[in-house]
């Protein structure tokens, strides 16, 4: 069913990197979604009105907030794919993130008002009606939940979304959810115990978890974290084996929705070598970039001295004294400069997040050690990096 419906929307494209294609999936998920939980938010409210069971109803809530859910997602996508204007020169990625927090915020809405009304049935208990046909609707209602599932996952995976995944997941547990009720009218039947209001008022706090979760998701790439390791190791790698490239460092990535992923990089390279081999060696590798990881990469070029052996030594030097400090702390751009009376030596060190604040103590660290020889006086002037932005 996936890739019949695959077929019909992407009209034989089938480059999942294309934006028009990504935007194409996403619409599909919402057009699936909306007609999905319509139906079962009818048969559900349906059933739920007939038989007095709050936790149905409660469970019919939620899949009329999931076919909301649908629609936001729909519109976020088709904004997502807008391209970049005068206005928005990174593009309009990121609204495919802000669909996923406004989907956040109506489960969160849902899920207060089920809390309200079950709390309600559990102080004023009703009786529940039991019929084949609920018990029909509610197993009807995991079965379409399920494919619902297996479908935005299957499609999340395809175009890496996390807004699809979500959508997943939320499927997911809404086959827990609609268990749970059809466990509640199964023990009030025959049992006689007034679990639907208890059931349905966990119900609600599962729904309410999910939309705290779902919200931390959405919020997280919003506020800028950081990029897929995966992704950062890939343009690494694929730097590191590029010819004349010494060393590399400094990266940053910066995520302006899927598909819109801008970056930037130090690369070393010998000073002696040609700078016009070295700019176009620098302009192949930008556009590999873009073209194998839809990246668009900015690299520094820094050239390095390699051939001076009082630099070399004392660049082992520190970088020796920084592996006793810490083994995780490394240098870059190491150089000296002669001043009257003492050798400064300038440099940056990648810091772990757990040792900031450990600045000074670093730096009177490293002076202590290089001055105990008693060569010369050595003056240290050292840049703290963000280790997650160093290799």
């Amino acid at each position: 069913m996936t890739s019949l419906l695959l077929r019909i929307f992407l009209k034989g494209n089938r480059d999942l990197t294309d934006p028009g294609t990504r935007a194409a999936i996403g619409v599909l998920s919402g057009w699936v979604g909306i007609f999905c939980n319509l139906m079962l938010s009818l048969g559900k409210g349906i059933a739920g009105v007939l038989t007095g069971s709050v936790s149905i109803a409660a469970d019919a809530l939620n899949n009329l907030s999931d076919a909301s859910g649908s629609i936001v997602t729909l519109i976020g996508f088709r904004l997502a794919d807008k391209p970049a204007d005068e206005d928005h020169p990174f593009g309009h990625a990121r609204a495919e993130y802000l669909s996923g927090l406004a989907v956040a915020a109506l489960i969160l809405i849902i899920g207060v008002e089920l809390v309200k009304s079950s709390m309600d049935k559990i102080l004023h208990p009703t009786p529940v009606e039991f019929t084949p046909v609920v018990a029909a609707v509610l197993l009807a209602s995991i079965g379409v939940k399920l494919w619902m599932f297996l479908f935005n996952n299957s499609l999340g995976k395809r175009i890496d979304s996390t807004a699809l995944r979500a959508t997943a997941e939320d499927s997911r547990n809404d086959c827990i959810t609609t268990s749970a009720v059809l466990a509640a009218a199964l023990i009030e039947h025959f049992w006689n115990l007034p679990a639907d209001g208890y059931i349905g008022l966990g119900v609600a706090l599962f729904i309410l978890y999910s939309g705290v979760q779902l919200a931390k998701d959405t919020i997280s790439p919003l506020l800028g974290e950081s990029a897929n390791p995966e992704l950062q190791q890939k343009i690494v790698d694929y730097i590191a084996r590029q010819p004349k490239v010494l060393g590399y460092h400094d990266l940053m990535v910066h995520d302006y929705g899927p598909g819109q992923r801008f970056a930037s990089l130090h690369v070393e390279m010998d000073y002696r070598e040609d700078p016009l081999e070295c700019h176009e060696l620098i302009d192949d590798m930008e556009r590999e970039c873009l073209r194998s990881h839809n990246v668009h990469l900015v690299i520094h070029y820094d050239p390095v001295v390699v051939d001076d052996p009082e630099l070399n030594r004392l660049k082992e030097q520190v970088r020796l004294l920084l592996g006793q400090k810490d083994p995780r702390l490394n240098l870059h751009d190491f150089r000296m400069t002669q001043g009257r009376r003492h050798l400064n030596l300038v440099f940056d060190v990648a810091l772990p997040s757990d040792l900031q604040g450990k600045e000074k103590e670093i730096l009177h660290f490293l002076e202590a050690g290089m001055n105990r020889q008693g060569e010369r006086e050595y003056h240290l002037h050292i840049t703290f990096d963000a280790a997650s932005f160093n290799s």
